[in-house]
């Protein structure tokens, strides 16, 4: 797979980098919003009006543009982009991405293994539910979701993770 991974912590990066390159993955890397859009578009095929990267790995705390503002630029352009948000804060982060994305992105609590982020970047059936999901979502886009709405969503995404396990 290709994968954007944007992440203003070098030490992570380089390791995610590493332990990704080992199982084959080709990994472009970024350390703030502004230059993860400028790779992001600079290797987008617009004639082909497809995306190089299969995912993109976005740290939700960025200096700059934060992840949500990437996210939410990246997929007005190309909506079927897949995005999987590596934040501490799950819950608000994905109460922001239904209210600013109008979607579900996936999500990978922080602190996680190497192992467990892989399995999530190379678990496609996941990500096909989710996009089942958004359908749904999209009923959402003009009322602010209600707590309960964001942990059913919440709680459906970790169902999802722990199937593909």
């Amino acid at each position: 797979m290709k994968i954007l991974i944007v992440e203003d912590e070098v030490d992570l990066l380089e390791e995610y980098q590493t332990f990704l390159e080992s199982h084959n993955h080709k990994v472009v890397l970024a350390t703030d919003g502004e230059s993860a859009l400028k790779t992001y578009f600079s290797k987008t095929d617009k004639e082909s009006n497809s995306s190089y990267f299969d995912i993109v790995v976005l740290d939700y705390q960025l200096p700059g543009k934060n992840g949500m503002q990437v996210a939410s630029e990246i997929l007005s352009k190309w909506p079927e982009q897949r995005i999987l948000f590596a934040s501490a804060y799950v819950e608000d982060t994905l109460k922001e991405s239904i209210k600013t994305l109008k979607q579900i992105v996936e999500l990978l609590q922080k602190p996680f293994s190497l192992q467990t982020m892989l399995s999530i970047i190379e678990d496609t059936r996941t990500y096909a539910e989710l996009e089942k999901l958004n359908v749904d979502i999209k009923n959402l886009k003009n009322i602010e979701p209600t707590h309960a709405q964001i942990t059913t969503y919440l709680d459906i995404m970790k169902k999802l993770h722990e199937k593909s396990k």
